[in-house]
């Protein structure tokens, strides 16, 4: 068992399949027409960190009920965790491309870590490895 997709929902396909893809590294595993649960047109998109098996589903929002969750998906708090092998590395690259971090990187006992927002406004921790424990 494993938990396949989580779903983000964005205002529009494609500014957020180029941030996920081209500014955080992600795969594209799908781009497909699809249909709404009454007939209209939409899109499964499904983008995923390389060697990841758990996906997220880019849901652009249909109607206004769904609209106030773009960027407030979990409550304004950290909601998603990006876990990467070389924190610093991975920190100036994103933030040479423009992405809004929100805290400045700190260590905690987890490992290195900086509050980014995405596309969509969501926040997501940057996690580096921890250190491991002194011999």
């Amino acid at each position: 068992m494993h938990l396949e997709l989580v779903t983000i929902v964005v205002t529009e396909y494609d500014p957020a399949i180029e941030f996920f893809v081209e500014i955080l590294g992600f795969d594209l595993i799908e781009d497909s027409p699809s249909l709404t649960n009454d007939g209209r047109p939409k899109r499964w998109v499904v983008v995923r960190p390389p060697t990841a098996s758990t996906g997220i589903l880019l849901a652009k929002a249909d109607g206004d009920r769904q609209l106030p969750a773009i960027g407030n998906q979990v409550a304004g708090r950290v909601g998603f965790f990006l876990r990467v092998n070389d924190f610093e590395t991975a920190y100036r690259r994103m933030t040479a491309a423009g992405v809004e971090f929100v805290t400045s990187p700190r260590t905690e006992v987890y490992g290195r870590v900086a509050v980014f927002l995405d596309i969509s406004g969501n926040r997501w921790d940057l996690l580096g490895s921890p250190k491991p424990p002194a011999a």
